[in-house]
């Protein structure tokens, strides 16, 4: 596996550190944080397990039914 080294300052360095595991690597760490891209797909299967407030699924809902009422239309020709 090939290697890079960069410099980082202090302040960055313990805030990588601070997310570090025991046993974990600071490339996975940068990885695990930075790597890769959520997905819609993570969303869903996370979905689940998420508990939300009623005041934030009624937020929700109003924000959905507004932008029913206001559909952007495409233009015609």
């Amino acid at each position: 596996m090939a290697v890079k080294t960069i410099t980082i300052d202090l302040e960055a360095y313990e805030v990588l550190s601070r997310h570090k595991k025991r046993g974990q690597s600071f490339s996975q760490v940068i990885k695990e944080h930075l790597g890769r891209r959520h997905r819609v797909a993570d969303l869903l299967r996370a979905a689940p397990s998420l508990r939300l407030a009623p005041d934030t699924l009624a937020a929700v809902e109003k924000q959905i039914r507004a932008r029913k009422r206001h559909l952007a239309r495409a233009p015609r020709f």
